[in-house]
């Protein structure tokens, strides 16, 4: 009953907030990185922090720092998607929000050459997760396919307030009824892609530091292959990466190769769902055969991303 009504809830505030939107002329402007080409209402993310936000009252105010780090960062994301401010302001934001969520996670413990690489992993996997937001229903296919692998792997551990994922899952629910489809009533925005990654990495991380098991980064597999190849393939170009583009794979399938958008979302989403399978089951068994399911499954989904790439670039240079 509880999650009916905060789903009923989630609902009123997304119509509350496209009211806002449309009056204050919070809208999404195709660009040169722009996979749609008609304005859209811009920031629809914000559901995942009402979301958050009503599992944080029910908790009683569980995981304090956590959820003062996904507040400063859905609030200085937000405030880029309407005002466009500078990246140093942004990523101090982002810096200070990942240091609350270490000291969440109390990662602050651990021997302090552990710190800086978690916090170049984690600011580039949440920038990740938000260049990846191009097409519409990617973002809410690929939360669901990282919350469904986090749920599966909490029944067994129970590493997490349950109540999160399934708060988290709704508002993604809600968010993805006005998202995915032909003609989406709404984009994720910067505070929707970045809280949402934010979100899911807290959850991820709590898993890996409570089974002492680093393996389960594999749940942002997909989306890492398809940033560090498409990175690698820029600076190969001698392209500034810092620069808006169309060159992601879920781009390329959705443009050149003309491929439906929901589509390509929900496969983002199944493979990811696949790999996470395979990555929960190789979890049991010893370190090096994990090492080898890990060292498979990134080689097989960089051959597809290459193979794939080629062969939609081939078919764009015959085609002209």
């Amino acid at each position: 009953m509880i999650y009916a009504l905060i789903a009923a809830l989630l609902f009123a505030a997304m119509l509350l907030y496209f009211r806002i939107a449309d009056r204050y002329n919070i809208i999404d402007k195709p660009n040169e990185r722009s996979s749609h080409t008609q304005l859209t209402i811009r920031g629809g993310g914000v559901i995942f922090y009402v979301g958050a936000l009503a599992w944080f009252i029910w908790s009683g105010a569980a995981y304090p720092y956590f959820f003062t780090g996904l507040t400063l960062i859905m609030i200085i994301s937000f405030l880029d998607d309407v005002l466009t401010l500078s990246n140093r302001l942004r990523i101090s934001v982002h810096l200070i929000s990942v240091l609350l969520l270490f000291a969440e996670v109390q990662l602050f413990e651990f021997p302090w050459y552990i710190l800086p690489i978690a916090l170049v992993l984690i600011i580039g996997l949440i920038n990740a997760y938000n260049f990846m937001d191009g097409i519409n229903g990617i973002t809410a296919m690929y939360s669901f396919a990282v919350l469904l692998l986090l749920w599966l792997a909490n029944r067994d551990i129970a590493f997490i307030d349950e109540r999160l994922l399934y708060c988290t899952a709704i508002a993604n629910g809600v968010f993805a009824f006005f998202n995915f489809r032909k003609r989406a009533k709404c984009f994720a925005g910067d505070v929707g892609s970045v809280g949402m990654s934010f979100m899911l990495i807290f959850a991820t991380l709590s898993l890996i530091l409570a089974t002492g098991n680093p393996i389960y980064i594999l749940f942002f597999a997909v989306y890492g292959v398809d940033s560090v190849l498409t990175i690698i393939y820029r600076l190969l170009r001698r392209e500034n990466i810092f620069k808006a583009h169309r060159t992601h794979l879920y781009q390329y399938l959705a443009n050149e190769a003309r491929g439906n958008r929901l589509v390509i979302s929900a496969c983002y989403g199944a493979v990811q769902v696949g790999v996470g399978w395979i990555t929960l089951i190789s979890s049991t068994y010893p370190v090096a055969t994990q090492c080898k399911v890990a060292l498979c499954i990134v080689i097989l989904l960089s051959l597809a991303y290459v193979g794939i790439r080629r062969y939609i670039l081939a078919g764009v240079l015959e085609a002209s």
